[in-house]
């Protein structure tokens, strides 16, 4: 697949719809022996260890597994200059993705940031600058997590990356159309990692993906009036109705 990309900025993979002068800122244990495969009837003793063990091992494989598979979704609203949309992010799916998006809301990182790169028949992306097209400086990046099993499907939200599998850092974007061209392929063929979705405010997106654009360098679709992200807010999860009952 083309890819197109900038001496700075985050790139991702270049979609057939767009043109050419478009440039999209888009990251066992030791194997066993045959010396001897023969098994001796443990006594008395060694029954109620071996019980112990398999207890012991139990209890902290549910410690260890439990609270990533049991992890409830994050919800979180982005406040934008053209309205607000309302995100569910999957921490069970995309734990470092979803904690990164997280740290960076919380201290306010993504305040007053802008929609840099906005491509009509792709996605809309931002997170990293300023309306001045000033970059902002971030953590290092984190693991690519595109492997996870959830697709680049409209309306979901993704982490944006260099070209290198692992270098996301603050930038993400939101697909207005299927993109499964951005999927994980297996193995080394990593993908751009998915980590939650619009849930509320596609309209907002749609309106922002048809903004007149125009190219500020290093870019080539940046919006003409800047569309601002006001903030995030990280709303806290409230209990389900059918557990306060229990």
């Amino acid at each position: 697949m083309e890819r197109l990309e900038t001496n700075r900025g985050v790139s991702l993979p270049c979609s057939r719809l767009q043109r050419k002068a478009d440039y999209i800122s888009c990251a066992h244990g030791p194997s066993g022996t045959a010396r001897d495969a023969r098994l001796t009837q443990p006594g008395p003793a060694g029954r109620f260890r071996f019980r112990r063990c398999i207890v012991l091992l139990g209890l902290a494989a549910g410690f260890w597994l439990g609270p990533l598979h049991a992890a409830d979704p994050v919800q979180a609203v982005l406040q934008t200059s053209a309205g607000d949309i309302r995100l569910e992010l999957y921490p069970d799916r995309a734990p470092a993705s979803v904690e990164n998006f997280v740290t960076y809301a919380n201290e306010g990182f993504y305040d007053e940031t802008i929609f840099h790169r906005v491509i009509s028949s792709f996605m809309i992306q931002g997170g990293g600058f300023t309306a001045d097209m000033q970059k902002k400086p971030t953590r290092p990046p984190i693991a690519n997590e595109s492997n996870n099993g959830l697709s680049n499907r409209r309306g979901t939200i993704a982490m944006a990356r260099l070209p290198q599998p692992h270098s996301a850092t603050s930038q993400f974007f939101i697909n207005v159309q299927n993109n499964l061209n951005l999927d994980h392929k297996g193995g080394d063929q990593w993908g751009y990692a998915v980590f939650g979705k619009v849930t509320e405010g596609m309209d907002v997106v749609d309106d922002i993906r048809y903004v007149q654009t125009t190219t500020r360098r290093p870019f080539a679709d940046v919006p003409v009036e800047a569309v601002i992200i006001e903030g995030v807010t990280i709303l806290e999860s409230t209990p389900d109705a059918n557990d306060e009952n229990q």
